[in-house]
């Protein structure tokens, strides 16, 4: 297999594009803007979802699942929201084709199947999950209610990329209620806290905790908490926000409960998401010019065997020392894949699995049969070594890819914080953006004319008010009014 790669470091992009295609993650479909994702690719997701799904669990979320279409009634009910993903909606205004008449092999849509109220497909949906919850919450008694859903959700994006943003897309959405604002705004802080987690210690990439400005928040929202990540292009990508979102949505569909004395109070509520898009920010983190390199926490295959021999008698020999490798594998809980095939050359099988990111590699030929050794090599470092094959290889498997998965991370944070520069002045700060990129950490004054002028003038927005602030009064780069923290800006995808 041959990877032809373009280089990172001449075309960014088209090395992404190519990447996700030929590694067999994804590729357009037939439908403009969408994606298939291709079985590696999903099991990459799937990965992903499995373990963000137990750590739901293990924090008293339950799934359930809610419909695809929502009533444009309801869709309007909450204004912010409505108006935020209003240009990005599709919508269903007929049920039914019928044959042209002109034209036989033809379908055009019956102008009498014209529905009573148009349907949105969901763009987010908490206008749906709502209107249920109005039927489900009387009582304090009820209360909270932790419900996440793994869905699709349609944004009807004008320029698309595989992953990273799509008109169609695969995320999960949490939707909880509660009797408190307190509780609400501990809930949204507790989910952003386990995207923290997750990302950093399975995905191996470094995050920023933060708020989103007024201007960035998720529509409807009273504060959106999010995660920051750096990519190695020196762009920024959102990787998971969670949203207190007040009462809004509680008096936009009147769900009201009675209290420990008997009065009503509207609840309080939160809701929060990640997207496939994590598939992207795993890709362009730790990406090489040879292809993926995954972190071992999600690597779908842990461990590749490759078998070097001339004749049958050697590969089966091969064979049953591989079969006892495999056997302790299962013990320590590591995923094998033994590529046996006969119509691919070993040059071909390593090309597939270095472009693939498979994290451990080993090549067993008729010189390690007989010297009981295996050959090692390690996907982030390349690096190949001999070790015995007894019963300390696969402990000594195990601490490559614990060590592989610390090295990912130290890598990219060593990056990340290599890429975050403090500016005082708005010159330099443009001078930055220019000719290095990342975070800019800077003083702003909080409005948004501003903020706007800044976007407007270089395409970078705040990416995030840091939640781990110190206090550090200066003046803003643009106005020179009072501002009492710096906040981080870069271009972002």
């Amino acid at each position: 297999m041959s990877k032809n790669l373009s280089k990172r470091n001449q075309d960014y992009s088209k090395w992404y594009n190519e990447l996700v295609v030929k590694a067999d993650l994804a590729e357009n479909s037939a439908v403009r803007g969408c994606m298939v994702i291709k079985p590696y690719g999903f099991a990459i997701w799937e990965k992903i979802q499995s373990q963000l799904d137990l750590m739901f669990k293990e924090t008293g979320h339950q799934n359930a699942y809610f419909p695809l279409f929502v009533p444009k009634s309801l869709f309007e009910a909450e204004e912010k929201n409505a108006e935020g993903f209003a240009k990005e909606c599709a919508i269903v205004t007929h049920y039914r084709l019928k044959n042209d008449n002109t034209n036989k092999n033809k379908l055009i849509v019956d102008p009498d199947s014209k529905l009573e109220e148009e349907l949105i497909v969901r763009p987010t949906s908490e206008a749906i999950i709502w209107n249920t919850y109005k039927k489900w919450i009387q009582s304090y008694r009820d209360l909270p209610i932790k419900i996440n859903q793994w869905a699709n959700v349609v944004r009807w994006e004008m320029r698309t990329r595989l992953f990273l943003r799509t008109s169609e897309f695969l995320w999960q959405e949490g939707h909880t209620a509660h009797e408190s604002k307190d509780e609400a705004i501990d809930e949204a802080r507790l989910i952003n806290n386990l995207y923290a987690n997750f990302i950093e210690n399975y995905m191996a990439i470094p995050i920023i905790q933060g708020l989103k400005s007024e201007s960035e928040r998720f529509a409807g929202a009273v504060e959106t908490f999010c995660v920051e990540a750096l990519m190695q292009d020196g762009k920024a990508l959102q990787a998971g926000t969670s949203h207190f979102l007040g009462q809004n949505f509680a008096k936009a569909f009147d769900v009201r409960f009675a209290n420990k004395k008997g009065n009503l109070e509207h609840v309080w509520a939160t809701s929060w998401g990640v997207s496939t898009r994590l598939m992207g920010a795993l890709i362009m983190t730790h990406g090489d010019d040879n292809g993926l390199v995954l972190p071992p926490n999600l690597a779908p295959i842990q461990v590749v065997i490759v078998p070097i021999y001339k004749s049958r008698s050697e590969l089966e020999l091969i064979n049953k020392v591989v079969n006892k490798i495999s056997e302790g594998l299962k013990v320590k809980e590591i995923s094998l894949k033994y590529d046996d095939r006969e119509n691919f050359k070993p040059g071909y099988k390593f090309n597939e699995y270095e472009l693939k990111g498979i994290p451990i590699r080993i090549v067993i030929g008729p010189k390690d049969i007989e010297n009981n050794t295996v050959e090692i090599s390690r996907r982030d470092t390349l690096i190949k070594s001999t070790v015995s094959n007894d019963d300390k290889l696969f402990s000594k498997i195990e601490e490559i890819l614990n060590d592989m998965q610390l090295a990912l991370f130290k890598k990219a944070k060593s990056f990340r914080d290599n890429l975050i520069t403090e500016v005082d002045d708005y010159g330099s700060f443009k001078k930055i953006l220019k000719t290095k990129g990342g975070f800019i950490s800077a003083h702003w004054d909080g409005s948004l004319k501003t903020e706007e002028k800044i976007k407007n003038e270089t395409k970078a927005t705040i990416r995030c008010i840091p939640i781990d602030k110190i206090s550090d009064k200066g003046k803003c780069i643009i106005s020179g009014k009072p501002s009492s923290q710096r906040v981080l800006f870069a271009i972002s995808y």
